[in-house]
Order: C-alpha cells, then sequence, then structure tokens
C-alpha cells in the first residue's frame, strides 16, 4: 500500500483553513476562554493509565477506542453511535477512551465527543486526530476532551514542543506517539503519556513487536501506553510485562456488535493471567 500519512496531513492542513473560515480562531478563543473560566474539573489521562502503584503494580489498563472507520479497513461499525458505545466502555471496565474525529478518513467528528460527554461519559477522553495545528488544540478543548494525541512522524521537535506546551496551558495533556527508534528522542519533550505505534502509518503493517523493541528506549518513570495491533489478552499481558501501563484498543472491540461487551470479556481474560 502506497504511503497515505502524507496525503492525510496535506488533506488536513486544507481542512483546518476551511475550519478556520467557519469558526474564526478569535471566536474559537473566545469560546475555550469561557469554558476555562468555569474551571470544571476533567479527568487525568496519565492518572487512569498509571500502574505504578504504592504497593504493588495494577493490572494492565485499557484506553478503549469509538473507531467507525479506518483507511486499510474501510468501515468497521459504520451505524456505532459514540454516545452509546463509549458509555458501554465505561461500564464494562475501560481506564479511557479514544474518540477518533477525523471525517474522512475515520468517519469521525469532534460531535462524537460532544455527545458522549452529554450521554455522561466521565473518563478521560484522547482527541485523536491528525493535529498539525494549534487550532486543532483549541478544538479539543471546546468538545470536552481530556488529552490529545501528538504523532512524532507528523512533527518537527520544534512544532512538537509548541503544541505540547500550547497543550498544557489549555490544561490538556498529551499522549505523544512514536512509531522509530529516531522517534523516542521526542520523550525529552516530556509529555503526559508516551505511545508506541505498533502500526506503521503510512503502510499500515502491524507488529507488536515494535512496542517491545523500542520500550527500552524511553524513560522508566514516564507512562506508557502501546497502540495497535493487539489481537489478545495474551498481547496485552505480554506487553504489560514489558513495563507497558495502557493499551489503545480500537479495531478488536470494533468490530463487534456489543463493543463493550466485548472490552469486558477481554480484560476478564487478561486479569486472570496476572
Amino acid at each position: 500500500m502506497a504511503d497515505i500519512l502524507e496525503e492525510i496531513i496535506a488533506w488536513k492542513r486544507i481542512e483546518i483553513e476551511q475550519a478556520k473560515r467557519q469558526m474564526p480562531e478569535r471566536a474559537l478563543h473566545a469560546q475555550v476562554e469561557r469554558i476555562m473560566a468555569e474551571d470544571q474539573p476533567v479527568a487525568s489521562l496519565k492518572e487512569a493509565l498509571n500502574t505504578q502503584g504504592a504497593d504493588k503494580r495494577r493490572p494492565p489498563q485499557i484506553i478503549a477506542e469509538f473507531k467507525r472507520k479506518s483507511p486499510s479497513k474501510g468501515w468497521i461499525h459504520q451505524d456505532a453511535m459514540a454516545e452509546t458505545v463509549t458509555i458501554d466502555y465505561q461500564l464494562h471496565g475501560a481506564a479511557a477512551v479514544s474518540i477518533l474525529t477525523d471525517q474522512k478518513y475515520f468517519g469521525g467528528s469532534d460531535e462524537f465527543i460532544l455527545n458522549a460527554r452529554r450521554a455522561g461519559l466521565t473518563l478521560p477522553v484522547l482527541y485523536k486526530n491528525f493535529v498539525v495545528d494549534e487550532y486543532q488544540l483549541f478544538q479539543a478543548k471546546a468538545c470536552g476532551a481530556s488529552a490529545v494525541l501528538l504523532i512524532a512522524a507528523d512533527l518537527s521537535k520544534t512544532v512538537c514542543r509548541r503544541l505540547l506546551e500550547m497543550s498544557h496551558q489549555l490544561k490538556l495533556e498529551v499522549l505523544l506517539e512514536m512509531h522509530t527508534e529516531g522517534e523516542t528522542e521526542y520523550a525529552d519533550l516530556q509529555p503526559d503519556v508516551c505511545g508506541i505505534n505498533n502500526r506503521n502509518l503510512g503502510t499500515f503493517v502491524t507488529d507488536i513487536t515494535n512496542s517491545v523493541r523500542l520500550a527500552s528506549l524511553l524513560p522508566n518513570d514516564i507512562v506508557k501506553v502501546s497502540e495497535s495491533g493487539i489481537q489478545t489478552a495474551g498481547d496485552m499481558v505480554m506487553l504489560w510485562q514489558q513495563g507497558f501501563d495502557g493499551f489503545l484498543i480500537g479495531e478488536r472491540f470494533m468490530k463487534e456488535q456489543q463493543p463493550g461487551e466485548a472490552l469486558k470479556a477481554f480484560l476478564d481474560q487478561a486479569y486472570g493471567m496476572v
């Protein structure tokens, strides 16, 4: 498969300019200022995932993802409703949820986060998109996210630092995603959570040993997440034993008619192994 990441980022820049014409930055910033003035507490993704307890290590924690579509698989669960699936995730043991907000390639929307929050979702929410502009951070804050995904492959280290600092000013945590040995240098920016993606974002080839290979290159004291390709409870437990705290899992659950029940069955099996 041809490398699609450059195509996605090129389209994302066009999409952002279109969004700025519909909602000028000044108006979006004013909306976010009102939200921040209310000073409502938002659940912490980092705290939800951290398994390093005072007495003993907590079992692995799952970020359950709401994803209806992907460029490689097409529609996974086209009629799924964010306000239904994410509440089911919350009821069935998820530590946090990730919600795809990219429309063109993943069938997502910021409205999905708004709808989930209105339905009673209180878990940390990861705003999952291809973030390349500060405008998107304000969008994430406006719709009720707790944290944003920054992808090292999309960003120079200078731009990544600027986006991370702005995220923190907006009281958003950052999950900084890496895929290669060279990208692990971005951990120096001290994100709240480091993620290792087992899927090559250009070719979509997935290999969970990528997490094993790169785990030792991350700081010992940082919360670590393994993303993509985790198909079995045994996969997750193996990676937990390698030092990962959290696991971002989407397609494994979303392909089922009842994603929340699939999550519970997965957790029950995994926790029987640890």
